[in-house]
């Protein structure tokens, strides 16, 4: 293939792009400073919450070496399908569409061995070449920190709007800091700071437990002027959820966590709009 053959590739490719997100309302891009702060849980339910208002929303998993999400929504023994219209993604709840790596593994326990390009190319295609349709939100997970695949997701995907999770841990909060310049030098919009895991009510006393302290989202979203958007409570049955397939707003919606999420798609949408 000649320079021009790969230019004139390159062009057609990012034309594909930008038809499929000339269709879609809202792109939000939820990122984390680090790993293990529930980012996905929150991308997934956050999801679930914005359907279950009637809203049309696609949930892309970008996250390459650890693609969860559809074993979060119960959905990864699905596939996806090739239409003329191109890749459909998999329904994975009502108003909801989904496209994940994990739908292209055959094997869950196999690790994906990739270089940069390849994984940018995966990404590329997760919105050039799949049949999104009419969106009013995409949220887009994306793989943890502030080097080369944040950096890259965020440059393919242009989103509207970035929301950052963090837990109350000071450990946390250092690289939520650096989150949030990370996408200030991006000229990315945060939406705000969501604070995961903030605090527990015990089974049997019933007493709040702090076990990663408390406010540290809140104080992080002070410091840098941006909208602190709520806390989600650690509850163990979002674990037991998550495992089995079955999100907790979905089928735990009385809980504190469902109605945390409730409060925090209202605060986005309302962010968002203005």
């Amino acid at each position: 293939m000649t320079s021009h053959d790969r230019e004139e590739k390159i062009k057609e490719e990012e034309k594909k792009v930008e038809k499929t997100l000339a269709k879609i309302k809202n792109r939000l891009l939820v990122f984390s400073g680090k790993g293990g702060v529930g980012k996905s849980t929150v991308s997934a339910n956050l999801s679930l919450a914005l359907a279950r208002k009637g809203l049309k929303v696609g949930l892309l998993d970008v996250d390459i070496h650890g693609p969860n999400i559809a074993k979060m929504l119960g959905a990864e023994d699905k596939r996806l399908d090739i239409s003329p219209e191109g890749i459909k993604p998999v329904r994975a709840a009502e108003n909801v569409k989904l496209v994940s790596m994990s739908f292209l593994l055959h094997d869950p326990n196999l690790p994906v061995i990739w270089r940069g390009p390849m994984k940018m190319k995966a990404i590329q295609q997760f919105l050039g070449d799949v049949d999104w349709g009419e969106l009013d939100w995409l949220i887009i997970d994306s793989p943890p920190g502030t080097g080369d695949e944040p950096l890259s997701v965020a440059q393919l995907i242009p989103a509207t709007g970035a929301i950052v999770v963090t837990t109350p841990q000071e450990v946390s909060l250092m690289d939520s800091r650096k989150a949030v310049v990370f996408a200030h030098k991006l000229n990315l919009r945060i939406v705000g700071i969501i604070e995961n895991m903030s605090g527990m009510v015990c089974p049997h006393c019933r007493k709040k437990i702090n076990l990663f302290k408390e406010g540290g989202g809140e104080k992080v979203s002070l410091e840098f002027g941006i909208p602190f958007l709520g806390r989600i409570p650690l509850e163990p049955e979002i674990v037991t959820s998550g495992d089995e397939g079955k999100p907790f707003v979905i089928h735990q919606p009385a809980s504190a966590a469902s109605k945390a999420f409730a409060d925090i798609v209202e605060a986005i949408i309302t962010i968002q709009s203005s």
